[in-house]
């Protein structure tokens, strides 16, 4: 039996979990892990496999021979702009615990602002008790741009909670229990919609697509007048100055924002200290690792068998 390919692993992710998570993950494979000093300089050439994130700009130069990419994550942009990406499949992570923890921090967001926490954090440090008009989680229609795995999920969940939910993504899809739009009926999406959620992959069409055209047309009606942006998709689909523009005129009641157009978000970055704003640092579905190396091990125990790999990327849609 021939030997099995090792696998090159190029992961901008915390080193330990990294480290922890490899330990018994790719059986009777060697495993070349970039982040090991010891494999720098290594010859990467007539390997197969690598998994990656926001990793090194020569890779696919120093690993010529690759037959599969798996991305750490759900996004794939950061690999589509890579040099010399190989035309080989590329495998995004799609897990049920990546799924779960998208859908928390989302669910997470919309009660914060439903049940105005943060104005009740600032009556606290006056040390004022007062009761503050209280809207129902069935007074707020929740809209998701981006209804993917990720986005039906987050739609189930609000759902769940009492929120209307609607749907958004450019090509119609068909969401047992949720009303949903394609492309033609953005506008109409827009004018019912008091939460925007933004879940969307980033593509040279939602680049900047969260922008203050788009805002002004939300639904103004609301319990809380002017609406809330959420945005857990990709920074690059969000233009921040007219973010910022929209919550200084009050076009924009608050937002909680998890992705950024440059990352780390600059420590001189009005959106730290503004009141109506929850800052996370790109974590609203952090890869569980452990999780990813099985997904990619099962891939390729599936690729190796002639079964066709899952969640292939289609390169010129960008998802």
């Amino acid at each position: 039996m021939p030997a099995k390919s090792p696998v090159i692993v190029d992961l901008k992710f915390i080193p330990d979990e990294v480290d922890t998570a490899l330990e018994g993950a790719f059986p009777g494979r060697e495993v070349i892990n970039l982040a090991d000093p010891t494999h720098r300089g290594r010859d990467l050439s007539g390997i197969d496999y690598a998994v990656v994130w926001k990793s090194a700009p020569d890779l696919f130069s120093r690993a010529p021979d690759l037959k599969v990419v798996f991305s750490g994550g759900a996004g794939v942009d950061h690999v589509l702009k890579l040099p010399g990406l190989p035309e080989v499949p590329l495998v995004r992570f799609v897990d049920r615990t990546l799924t779960t923890r998208m859908s928390e921090w989302v669910v997470m967001q919309c009660l914060l602002h439903l049940r105005q926490q943060r104005a009740y954090e600032a009556l606290a440090k006056k040390r004022e008790w007062r009761d503050l008009s209280q809207p129902e989680a069935a007074d707020v229609t929740v809209g998701i741009m981006g209804m993917g795995v990720l986005g039906q999920d987050a739609a189930r969940k609000l759902a769940v909670m009492g929120f209307k939910v609607i749907g958004w993504s450019r090509s119609k899809r068909t969401v047992e229990g949720i009303e949903t739009y394609d492309a033609a009926g953005l506008d109409a999406f827009l004018g019912r919609t008091d939460f925007l959620v933004g879940l969307l992959p980033l593509t040279p069409d939602t680049q900047g697509i969260f922008n203050a055209a788009l805002f002004k047309k939300l639904r103004r009606k609301g319990p809380f007048g002017a609406p809330v942006f959420i945005n857990a998709g990709r920074g690059g689909s969000q233009v921040e100055a007219d973010i910022l523009e929209c919550l200084d005129s009050g076009v924009l009641d608050a937002v909680s924002l998890d992705v950024f157009e440059e990352e780390p978000l600059s420590r001189d970055s009005r959106f730290w200290d503004m009141p109506n704003v929850y800052v996370t640092p790109h974590v609203a579905a952090s890869s569980d690792v452990k999780a990813l190396f099985a997904h990619v091990n099962e891939q390729i125990d599936r690729f190796e068998s002639g079964l066709p790999l899952e969640h292939v990327v289609d390169k010129v849609a960008g998802y």
